[in-house]
């Protein structure tokens, strides 16, 4: 335990989430020992970060202006719409280059141990997206955890009512995992999701 403005570091960088209190005392240390050049950076960036970036009032991305870059994007496919729970779900699914449709950002997951509810999440703003616009799909991309089945099990039956195709992405093993250490529902979703070979 240290004294003063020190511990109020790390207490700060410690309620930022995935840090744990190791890694904020190593921040901490590391900002003490640094340049103030940088750190003087560093903090003009979060402030920076604070005042001009906000969410996409179409998708829920992150964007530095009114829509995000792929909602800007005239050659994207807006008959197809991809349910994701956060902006870093749009990155991780941009890598891949495999879907050249659009985004609709939750904002969360359903999981009413933490207290968010449907109400909680973008949903509202979806169900008024689908149905100003024509669209042939929406691909529910949520996490493979229980509150990401919750999400999907209640959008599912929300969607149904405005007659969209709706599909959820394939779950199952990852390449190069071992079978012993797969748990039940991923070992039985890649049962349910095997594809025939000829």
């Amino acid at each position: 335990m240290y004294e003063g403005i020190i511990q109020d570091l790390i207490d700060e960088f410690g309620r930022l989430p995935g840090i744990g209190p190791k890694s904020a005392q190593r921040i901490t240390f590391h900002i003490v020992q640094s340049q103030s050049a940088d750190v003087t950076r560093l903090a003009e960036l979060l402030a920076t970060v604070r005042e001009r970036v906000r969410f996409c009032t179409q998708c829920g991305n992150v964007s530095e202006q009114e829509l995000c870059s792929i909602c800007r994007d005239a050659r994207r496919d807006a008959g197809l719409i991809c349910v994701v729970e956060e902006p870093k779900d749009v990155v991780a699914i941009e890598r891949t280059r495999q879907f050249r449709g659009l985004y609709h950002v939750l904002g969360g997951a359903i999981s009413p141990i933490d207290g968010v509810g449907p109400d909680d999440l973008n949903i509202t703003q979806l169900m008024r997206r689908l149905a100003d616009t024509e669209v042939r799909e929406v691909i529910l991309a949520t996490d493979p955890n229980l509150e990401g089945e919750a999400t999907a099990t209640y959008l599912t039956r929300l969607l149904k009512t405005l007659e969209v195709p709706v599909s959820r992405l394939a779950s199952g093993l990852p390449v190069g995992g071992d079978l012993e250490f797969a748990d039940e529902i991923t070992l039985g979703r890649a049962f349910e999701g095997r594809l025939t070979v000829s």
